[in-house]
C-alpha cells in the first residue's frame, strides 16, 4: 500500500511543556538559559532565543504535574557551550545540574532540571567546541 504525502515545509518545531508556576518557569528560562519572554499570560506563555521557541501551558492540576515531573525532556543544541556553562553552573545550588561532559555520540553536554521537573539537555557537537 502506497500513500501520498502532501508536500509542505516544516518551518519550526517547538516543544510545549506543562508549567506549575508560570512566573517561576519564565524566570528560569530567562535568567538561567537566556531566553526572552515573547508572550506571557497566566495560562500560556512562550520564550524565544535566536528564533527558537518553547511554549508553556499552565498545568490543569497538581495531578498533571505529578505525571510530568521526571518524565519530560527537551534538547537544546547550542554553539559556545563553554560560555553558557560558565553562567549556568552558578545556579548549581538552586537547580539539579549535571556538569559539562562529553558523550560517546559526539556531543558535549550539561543537563539541568527546570522548576517543573523537565530535564533540559544542552549540547554542542564536540568537534565544534571551542
Amino acid at each position: 500500500m502506497q500513500t501520498t504525502m502532501t508536500v509542505y515545509t516544516a518551518k519550526k518545531i517547538s516543544p510545549m511543556l506543562a508549567a506549575a508556576d508560570m512566573e517561576e518557569t519564565l524566570a528560569f528560562y530567562h535568567h538561567v538559559l537566556g531566553f526572552e519572554v515573547a508572550r506571557k499570560s497566566p495560562e500560556y506563555s512562550i520564550v524565544e532565543r535566536d528564533g527558537q521557541t518553547i511554549h508553556f501551558m499552565k498545568a490543569a492540576s497538581e495531578e498533571v504535574m505529578r505525571c510530568v515531573r521526571g518524565h519530560t525532556e527537551i534538547y537544546i543544541e547550542v554553539s559556545n557551550i563553554a560560555s553558557l556553562w560558565e553562567h549556568v553552573k552558578t545556579f548549581k545550588n538552586r537547580y539539579k545540574v549535571r556538569d559539562l561532559f562529553d558523550r560517546d555520540y559526539g556531543m558535549t553536554e550539561f543537563h539541568i532540571s527546570d522548576p517543573n521537573g523537565c530535564l533540559v539537555f544542552v549540547g554542542e557537537p564536540t568537534s565544534e567546541r571551542t
